[in-house]
């Protein structure tokens, strides 16, 4: 089954993610595989996928449609299996360097002729730090760099990110961050419009039938009035254009070594995701990021049932919802069943702040 709504009229010549805009954190908790599993991931930037290796799974497919993620996927993957902590940070953009090109010949002999290419003829994305060569990624430093200090000055920014209650953290909100001015230029910034052509892409937003910038709008303010915004590394590196001291999931320190020792057990593999069950036989679980949100009707309905039929019995489908409602389970209540309270308590804590919903589906038959 192809899909030429995205795949004829999307640019999948660049990098359009350079990292993971959802939250390892509840992925891993909703999904919670068992030692020893098969795991589907869709790759985007590649960093759920590797967050996944912390599991101890048999293996993790990594897929995407778009080839040129998984050369971005190809290189992280080389960092981590070569580096190690410190230079991994440095390599993909973290921290600093000034020896990104001579990293990059010694990690490069791990990745394929067409990835090896893809990046010498991209030197300049490696030199300003991978994490910082996406579409989406531009979006956000546009928004950090030119647009926010109109609102606010960098130290009202800051006080964002300091330890305070979670009293303390509303009061700031509501008597400091949500002028006029804040409303104004987010609603305008975040617009339909100007995502549409700025950050993602016009036809990713083809079923979205709600006012994009009210309902960031809305979602936003409620991450920045919570304590939990604190510690959130997408808000910062939205706000501050740079992740500073909040590392994605696969990057903590903690997290690192447990990638590292595992990171040959991820495949990385071209394609739609149903088309994985193909070369992999059925998985035990699924991470769909948000696939289902740019597909009509019909597309969600034939994909989704190719993929309950490539899941192992009670294994389980995660996947996200950002202004487009798709359930698996509603239209197929018989064979699958929604972990409602599970699937509402993640997306409560959701540091993918700008999503609705993160679902969590469980295989019956």
């Amino acid at each position: 089954m192809q899909q030429p709504v995205i795949t004829d009229k999307v640019n999948f010549t660049i990098i359009r993610y350079a990292n993971c805009w959802e939250d390892a954190g509840i992925l891993l908790e909703g999904l919670a595989p068992l030692p020893g599993s098969k795991i589907l991931s869709i790759a985007s930037a590649g960093d759920n996928s590797f967050s996944l290796l912390t599991t101890n799974p048999e293996i993790v497919v990594t897929i995407d449609i778009n080839r040129v993620q998984l050369y971005l996927v190809e290189l992280k993957k080389a960092a981590i299996q070569k580096l190690d902590h410190d230079e991994t940070l440095q390599f993909l953009g973290f921290t600093g360097c000034e020896k990104r090109q001579e990293i990059f010949q010694y990690i490069k002999s791990g990745m394929s002729n067409e990835a090896v290419n893809f990046w010498n003829k991209n030197a300049g994305l490696i030199n300003a730090g991978a994490i910082y060569s996406g579409k989406f990624e531009r979006y956000f430093l546009l928004f950090s760099k030119k647009i926010l200090p109109l609102i606010h000055l960098q130290k009202t920014t800051a006080k964002i990110f300091t330890t305070k209650t979670k009293e303390e953290q509303a009061t700031f909100y509501n008597e400091t961050w949500n002028t006029w001015r804040w409303k104004l230029l987010f609603k305008i910034f975040f617009s339909r419009y100007v995502m549409g052509r700025l950050g993602r892409d016009p036809v990713f937003m083809k079923e979205v039938s709600v006012s994009v910038s009210e309902n960031i709008y809305t979602k936003a303010a409620a991450q920045l009035k919570s304590a939990t915004a604190q510690d959130n590394h997408i808000l910062r590196f939205c706000l501050t254009g740079n992740f500073g001291n909040l590392l994605p999931h696969y990057l903590r320190e903690e997290n690192f070594n447990t990638i590292k020792s595992n990171i040959d057990l991820l495949e990385i593999k071209e394609g739609y995701a149903q088309e994985a069950v193909t070369y992999y036989g059925k998985f035990d679980a699924m991470n769909l990021s948000n696939i289902f949100e740019y597909m009509d009707v019909k597309t969600f309905t034939e994909t989704a049932e190719a993929l309950i039929k490539g899941i192992n019995k009670n294994g389980k489908l995660a996947y996200w919802n950002l202004m487009v409602h798709r359930r698996i389970s509603k239209i197929f209540p018989e064979r699958v069943s929604w972990q409602r309270d599970n699937s509402e308590r993640l997306t409560a804590t959701d540091k993918g702040f700008f999503y609705n919903e993160f679902i969590i589906d469980k295989i019956n038959e």
